[in-house]
Formats: structure tokens, C-alpha cells, sequence
């Protein structure tokens, strides 16, 4: 059986891969000249279930109301005339209450929790190199109301099976000893030791050479313009370099996914929320951090990746909009500096902007929508690189007709 996949971020070639593993024919088509170019290339890094909280909280409408006036909130919202933005906005708030938050976040957790252990498992199986680190994350706070806070929030992870340790300012120091300096800016923070980081991009563009090596087709440049339907089947893909058919389809572009949804009349609820990150070069190993952080105060990560460092913060309702200027990392580039003030070519830091594939809940789309051969793998938003392998199991399972580990019916499947 052949399976056209559409977009070669890691969510498209780690699917590649678990269909080739399960014997089919693949093809993946994806518009940039390599893979893993677009959001793939400049996220945290962190495979980090014990990141799984939603962003659709019952704070998130005061700081999306406040970052109106002020510049430095962690989500910001962004007036735009595209209607679309508004209606998903809505749909975003509705999910804002104490309750909906809380599932969402343990299903959630549920699925990164299963994608880790997809990942484990096809790191041992090829031995793939990507500036993997595995001595845990520190999620850490500046005061101690908001570490009894996180804390508390934290113990609902912690039900649901996620390992975590309370670990004090000295603690944190002796773990990065980079920090030492800053020390008195933390106040305490959490350990998840079973959390992980390593570069996305570098998996990614690692995996399609396997998936090359064993026959499968990775299609660059390939520019994918409208899909074609018959009755409840797509018929075609159109392209830049042609029409491509296949058996079954697998939609996972990210951001555009509802764009090219669009035109067989299919409505998916996915927004672009943009993201900024700075790969900035490490100057002296010795003084540079070595085990990644995120500061829960200013929700910046930082986390070491080979020879740099990468720095990640905010979410901007800014629609299809990649554009950037200093001044829009100047935050995030303030709050490493203090904590990190030595060991790092803060100079030669390399500035990027991507888009995460928000759904109103945080929960991808995974499967059907009433055509039979089309399967949807997307909508991953801020933590695509936590989810995307288990997710790839879940849909080369679901084309075999087998039962997933995870229950679906727990998944975004809204249209």
C-alpha cells in the first residue's frame, strides 16, 4: 500500500518512518529544499511531558487582555483583519475554565508521555545522534509563592505517573553549576528527571535518511497547491511538480494544514501562534550551561544543544506572519543574560520566528474526518517535538486497523 505524506516537518517524517516500518510504500512531499526547515528547525528541543500543561488555562484571556498594552506577556494577541483568527480565538477561550484545563492537560500528558517512549525506542533501534541530553529538565521559579504553586499544579503530572522532584536554589546550582552567578534570582524549582531534550532538525533530517535508505521517497521543493476529492476519497494531490496519487494520505503541515484542508471542504481547527528562539554559540563549555531550564517566571527555556544554546519564549495570535526584528527578542535575550551572563557569544546569536499549530484544547488532530483516505496527523502546537512520534504510531496503527494505547476518544478530534 502506498501512503503520500504531505510536509516533511518531524511530525511528517517520523510518520514516514512507522508506516515504512510497517511495510508500505512512502512518499513524502514537502515545499522546503530540505526537511525539517520550518517549525521543526527552531523549537526548545524539549521532549518534556512534564511540559504538558495547556495554554488554554483559566489565566490565559487576563494575560491575552493585558498583552494589548503591555509587551512583555508571555501570550500576546495581536488585532489582525483575518476573521478566521477571531472564531478560533473564541473557540480558544471556551476551553480557558479549571476543569477543561485539567483534562486537557492529562490527556495531553497521556499521549507525550506514550510519544517518549516511541522515540526511546527508535533511538535504541538506529542510533541516531541529534545533541541528545537526558540528565532531566528544571522547570524553576524566582519566588517561593509561585514554587508552591507550580508545585501544586506540578502534583497533578505527578498522579498521572510523571516523576518529579523539589529541588531547592542549591540544588538547582549544584545540577548547573552556570547558574551559580544568578543564584539568588531562584527561589526553588521542579525537577523532571525522566524529561529530555535534543535537537528536532537534527533528528528529523537523521530519520529521512533512513527512510531513504530503505526505499522511501522524500520529495523536496515540492510545493503543494490543492488537494482533489471524489465523494468521501481524495483523488489527487496538485503540486508545483505535478499530481501525486496515492493509496492513503497523510496531512501534516503544520500551520497550513487547514489552508490545504480547505480546499476539499474540510475545516480543521488550527491557528498559527508564533514562536520566537535564539541559537546563540557557546563561547566556553566550562561556563556555559549544560542541563536545560526553563524559567517559569518569564516562561523562557534555554536549552544546550551541541555547540549553542537555544533560547525559546512567547506566543504570539499573530496569523501566517514569520517576520521578525531584534527588538522582539530583546526580552528573552534580557532573561538569559541575567542568568547565564558568561560563556556565550550573545553576539552571534542567530534570531528566528516560526509558527506552532495551535488547536482551541492543545490537542492535536489525529485521524479521520469522513474521508476514507485521508489521515490527519497535525496540530501539535508547543510541544510538536514531544508528541510527534507517538502520534506517527497512532496513525500508522489506525491505516493497519490496530488499537492504539491511547484512547482517542481523549484526542482533539474536533472538525
Amino acid at each position: 500500500m502506498h501512503a503520500l505524506i504531505l510536509g516533511g516537518g518531524v511530525v511528517g517524517i517520523t510518520t514516514a518512518y512507522q508506516l515504512l516500518q510497517d511495510g508500505h510504500d512512502v512518499t513524502v512531499l514537502e515545499q522546503e529544499n530540505q526537511v525539517a526547515e520550518s517549525t521543526s528547525w527552531g523549537n526548545a528541543g524539549m521532549i518534556a511531558p512534564g511540559h504538558s500543561f495547556v495554554w488554554s488555562s483559566p489565566a490565559a484571556p487576563k494575560i491575552l487582555l493585558k498583552s494589548l498594552v503591555l509587551k512583555n506577556q508571555a501570550l500576546r494577541f495581536r488585532l489582525s483583519a483575518d476573521p478566521h483568527l477571531y472564531g478560533w480565538s473564541w473557540r480558544f477561550l471556551m476551553q480557558c475554565t479549571a476543569q477543561k484545563a485539567r483534562l486537557n492537560t492529562l490527556r495531553k500528558h497521556r499521549l507525550a508521555t506514550h510519544s517518549q517512549a516511541v522515540l526511546q525506542d527508535v533511538v535504541a533501534r538506529e542510533g541516531i545522534a541529534y545533541d541528545r541530553t537526558t540528565s532531566g529538565i528544571i522547570y524553576f521559579h524566582r519566588n517561593k509563592a509561585a514554587l508552591d504553586n507550580g508545585v501544586r499544579n506540578m502534583r497533578l503530572l505527578e498522579g498521572d505517573g510523571q516523576q518529579i522532584s523539589i529541588i531547592d536554589a542549591n540544588e538547582i546550582v549544584r545540577r548547573e553549576p552556570a547558574l551559580l552567578g544568578s543564584r539568588n534570582l531562584i527561589a526553588g524549582g521542579i525537577l523532571c528527571p525522566t524529561d529530555e531534550t535534543g535537537s528536532s532538525s537534527k533528528f528529523t533530517k537523521a530519520l529521512a535518511d533512513i527512510v531513504r535508505s530503505r526505499g522511501g521517497r522524500i520529495l523536496t521543493g515540492t510545493r503543494i497547491l490543492k488537494l482533489e476529492r471524489r465523494g468521501n476519497s481524495v483523488t489527487r494531490v496538485m503540486t508545483n511538480k505535478g499530481e501525486f496519487t496515492a493509496d492513503n494520505y497523510v496531512l501534516s503541515l503544520g500551520s497550513e494544514s487547514p489552508l490545504l484542508a480547505r480546499t476539499i471542504g474540510l475545516s480543521l481547527p488550527i491557528y498559527p501562534i508564533k514562536g520566537y528562539s535564539l541559537t546563540i554559540p557557546i563561547a566556553d563549555p566550562d561556563l556555559a550551561p549544560k542541563v536545560p531550564v526553563l524559567d517559569e517566571h518569564n516562561l523562557v527555556a534555554i536549552t544546550p544543544m551541541g555547540d549553542a544554546i537555544r533560547v525559546t519564549a512567547t506566543a504570539e495570535f499573530a496569523g501566517y506572519d514569520r517576520s521578525h526584528k531584534p527588538s522582539d527578542f530583546a526580552f528573552m535575550m534580557e532573561v538569559t543574560r541575567s542568568l547565564f551572563p558568561k560563556g556565550i557569544a550573545y553576539d552571534r546569536a542567530h534570531m528566528w520566528a516560526g509558527l506552532r499549530p495551535m488547536t482551541p484544547d492543545n490537542l492535536p488532530v489525529l485521524g479521520r474526518r469522513n474521508i476514507d483516505n485521508l489521515w490527519l496527523n497535525t496540530g501539535h502546537g508547543h510541544i510538536g517535538w514531544t508528541m510527534s512520534h507517538g502520534s506517527a504510531r497512532i496513525i500508522a496503527d489506525l491505516i493497519a486497523g490496530r488499537s492504539s494505547p491511547v484512547d482517542l476518544d481523549s484526542i482533539s478530534r474536533a472538525a
